[in-house]
């Protein structure tokens, strides 16, 4: 093989590996798909959205059903207010609840919704009226340690003396 055929692969195989590369990305900031989605939206309020994303999944059963969209403050209550879009095809009944959850122990936040069993579906920009908000480890953390030093200091008070019987 001449000079300038292995030149020419070797330039070949290093532009796949950088598009490789930007493919992978891609996929982990969740911006794979540079397409509108045709779907429909939803809103979802929390007290509480941790550490939520725009463009985070929404998913039902594990599966990805749409994405979060906006995420925005509501001055007269003060909670977050996330909107997602979700795919045309699937249809969740009214008592559909969501929760923000994480992927494993410190992994993404995403929305996952669990379906009811009402006989009517929400309707597009209709709202989630059953919510859980995000738990947020830091939280969970000070409380134990707070209780712990809380219950520490409980015992290590001296008891008091018993009433001598005459």
């Amino acid at each position: 093989m001449s000079k300038r055929g292995i030149e020419t692969l070797v330039g070949l195989f290093v532009l796949l590996g950088i598009l490789a590369l930007a493919f992978l990305a891609l996929k982990a900031a969740n911006l794979a798909s540079f397409g509108q989605r045709d779907g429909y939206m939803l809103q979802a309020r929390f007290d509480n959205i941790g550490g939520l994303k725009v463009r985070a999944p929404v998913r039902s059963a594990g599966v990805v059903v749409g994405r979060v969209t906006s995420i925005v403050l509501d001055p007269k209550t003060f909670q977050g207010v996330v909107t997602m879009e979700i795919d045309k095809g699937l249809q969740f009944p009214r008592d559909t609840s969501a929760k923000i959850l994480t992927a494993g122990l410190l992994g993404d936040q995403y929305i996952g919704l669990e379906a009811g069993g009402d006989d009517k579906n929400l309707a597009p920009g209709d709202t989630i009226t059953q919510t859980q908000s995000a738990v947020v480890l830091e939280n969970l953390i000070g409380r134990l340690l707070f209780d712990k030093a809380a219950d520490a200091g409980a015992s290590s008070k001296p008891a008091a003396p018993a009433a001598s019987k005459k």
